[in-house]
C-alpha cells in the first residue's frame, strides 16, 4: 500500500512538471538511473506523442535497460523492452530524418537486437544499421556513438565465418557485406576514443578489434586504460568486467 502511494505520488509529479524541466532531469538522470530517466521521457511523451529529443532519449534509455539481461530468463523481458525502444526511435527518425541523434538512437537498439538473432535476421538488420549510422555521421561527422556504431557494423560482420558470409551475400542480400573490413573497423572505433576516450564501451570495442587482428600489445593498452577510467554510464560495470575477462585471457596467451 505505502509503494502503491509512492509510485502514484511521483507519478502526479511528473504529470504537473513541465516538459523542459522533464527532460532536463531525464538528462541527468539518464547515464546511471535509466529507469528514473526513461519515466521523465515518458511522461513527455504522454503529453506530446511528437515530441522528437523524448522519443529518442526514450528509446535510448529502454536500450541501456535491455544491456543487462543477457540470460536466457531474461530473454522475454529483453526482447519487449528493444521492441519498446525500436519504435521510439523509427518515431524519432519519422519525425526528424536529418537528425543524427535520431538516426543513431535507431542504429543503437537495432545492433543490439540484431546481437541476440540468427543469421538471416541478422543481416536484415545489419543492411539497415549501416546505413542509420552512415547518415548520422553525414549529419554530424564528430558524432562518436555513430562512429562506434559504423566501426561495430564492421567488426560484427568480419567475425561471421567466411561460409555465413557467403551465404549472407549470395542469398539473403547481404552485398553490402562485401565492404566490411577490418582496417575499417579499427578506423572507426579509434575516431570514437579519440571524439570521447574516457567512454569505456568505446575503448573496449576497440581492444576487441586488436584482439581479433591479433595485436595483443594494442588490444592490452586499451583494457589497461579502461581500468583507470571512472564509470560512467550504468552499463559501465559490465564492459568493465568483461574488459576484465579479454584482459586475462589474452595475458594467457601470452605466457
Amino acid at each position: 500500500m505505502v509503494l502503491t502511494y509512492v509510485v502514484a505520488a511521483v507519478l502526479a509529479s511528473l504529470q504537473s512538471a513541465s516538459r523542459d524541466s522533464l527532460i532536463a532531469e531525464g538528462i541527468r538522470f539518464a547515464p546511471m538511473q535509466p529507469a528514473a530517466a526513461l519515466a521523465r521521457f515518458e511522461a513527455v511523451l504522454a503529453a506530446d506523442s511528437t515530441d522528437g529529443a523524448a522519443n529518442w532519449r526514450a528509446a535510448v534509455a529502454l536500450n541501456d535497460l535491455a544491456q543487462p539481461l543477457r540470460t536466457s530468463t531474461d530473454r522475454a523481458r529483453r526482447d519487449s523492452l528493444y521492441a519498446r525502444a525500436e519504435r521510439y526511435a523509427r518515431r524519432a527518425v519519422r519525425l526528424a530524418p536529418g537528425s543524427a541523434q535520431s538516426l543513431f538512437s535507431l542504429g543503437l537498439v537495432l545492433g543490439n537486437r540484431a546481437l541476440t538473432r540468427g543469421i538471416k535476421e541478422r543481416v536484415r538488420l545489419a543492411k539497415e544499421i549501416r546505413d542509420l549510422s552512415l547518415r548520422a555521421l553525414a549529419a554530424d561527422s564528430s558524432h562518436d556513438g555513430a562512429h562506434h556504431l559504423l566501426g561495430r557494423w564492421h567488426y560484427e560482420v568480419m567475425k561471421l565465418s567466411g561460409m555465413e558470409r557467403f551465404v549472407a551475400k549470395s542469398f539473403l542480400g547481404g552485398a553490402v557485406f562485401g565492404q566490411a573490413s577490418w582496417s575499417e573497423a579499427r578506423r572507426e572505433l579509434e575516431r570514437a576514443v579519440a571524439l570521447d576516450s574516457t567512454r569505456i564501451f568505446h575503448r573496449l570495442d576497440l581492444a576487441r578489434v586488436a584482439a581479433e587482428r591479433h595485436d595483443p600489445a594494442a588490444a592490452v593498452a586499451q583494457l589497461r586504460r579502461i581500468a583507470e577510467l571512472p564509470n560512467r554510464f550504468a552499463a559501465d560495470t559490465i564492459y568493465r568486467r568483461e574488459a576484465g575477462e579479454l584482459l586475462l585471457k589474452l595475458q594467457k596467451r601470452e605466457r
